[in-house]
């Protein structure tokens, strides 16, 4: 009974709430939504999104954050078309993919991390960059014309019209949630953005647990941009633009705090899910597409506003906890002897 209770005390329950409910109300404005393949296409086009989550939600629950995934996501996209065009292997579009994550991920926690730049402004500089060198790597062309194998994994499913990719996401979220629940080591991400100071004290590598963070956001977007090219086809200069924020709109709606030291992957996976739905429920819905910016926009807005307000509601309780317990222990007030 316990664990029920626990379950829905959970800060992602309120997610998986919030997506149902986005599904009965379109359902109802557009019974054509009333399918199961409306329903689970909405689940396999989120896939670049929950790769994005996941590998930012580290970075975030340390205290930090990473605005440049969006571009190394772009630029991995291009890499992987590049070597389509060029007959290259699924092996090594993967493991260009992967380097080239790990190390602008790299980067960005040694600015971060080592040299203590504040986090926003490193990874946007770090951004930048990354969208300058996609222009060099394409000469600024639209890579396209590239197929393969790559090309035929796009949309191939494997069972009940779940695509193959979005299956290989989902395990991903469930390796990565057990690892920071189960693991020492994958609890020193939440410990480190609870209270730095603490985790250093007990003998936890805030510098370390902080560059792997990173290393492990930077893999994941790359893993994205080879999602992207094999889905698409085709990668222009300014692919994963906008991706970033989207991301973060996604953790935070998954129950991840932006101050750090709370949240899980369950929830980073469910807020992928409704961000990347937006756009296709606004079809059923009956409004135009151009409403999706503005109505991300407005969510982001009242989830960090909500969040900080929980943060403030939960400190204000901690600090009357104590009190409390203080004066009970010494209802008079003086001094024991």
């Amino acid at each position: 009974m316990n664990k029920v209770k626990n379950l829905f005390k959970a800060r992602w329950m309120s997610s998986l709430i919030f997506l149902l409910a986005l599904f009965l109300i379109t359902g109802i404005a557009d019974p054509q939504f009333r399918n199961y393949s409306s329903v689970i296409s909405c689940f396999n086009s989120s896939t670049m999104y929950t790769l994005l989550a996941v590998g930012i939600a580290f970075v975030i629950m340390t205290g930090e954050i990473d605005v440049s995934i969006g571009a190394t996501l772009g630029i991995t996209a291009a890499m992987t078309g590049l070597i389509a065009q060029q007959g290259g292997s699924v092996v090594s579009m993967l493991a260009a993919c992967v380097s080239t994550g790990a190390a602008v991920g790299l980067v960005n926690a040694l600015g971060v991390a080592y040299f203590g730049v504040p986090s926003l402004i490193f990874t946007l500089g770090t951004n930048s960059v990354v969208r300058g060198l996609i222009y060099i790597l394409t000469d600024g062309r639209t890579v396209e014309n590239f197929g393969g194998v790559i090309a035929s994994y796009g949309n191939k499913t494997i069972f009940a019209e779940i695509t193959i990719y979005y299956a290989l996401a989902v395990a991903t979220v469930a390796v990565s949630h057990i690892v920071l629940t189960k693991t020492r080591k994958g609890k020193y991400f939440i410990a480190v953005g609870d209270n730095a100071g603490g985790a250093n004290l007990v003998g936890i590598s805030v510098l370390g647990t902080k560059i792997l963070a990173y290393i492990l956001c930077g893999i994941f977007a790359g893993l994205g941009g080879f999602v992207f090219a094999s889905k698409y086809g085709q990668v222009m200069t300014v692919a994963g633009n906008g991706y970033e924020m989207t991301a973060i709109a996604a953790c935070v709606l998954g129950g991840i705090s932006l101050s750090g030291g709370m949240g899980n992957m369950i929830g980073a996976a469910l807020g992928a899910v409704i961000m990347s739905s937006i756009s296709r429920l606004l079809v059923f819905i009956g409004l135009p597409a151009t409403y999706n910016n503005t109505i991300t926009g407005v969510m982001l807005i009242v989830i960090v506003v909500i969040d900080a307000l929980a943060q403030s509601r939960s400190i204000e309780m901690s600090r009357r906890k104590r009190l409390l317990s203080r004066t009970a222990e010494n209802p008079e007030g003086g001094e024991e002897a």
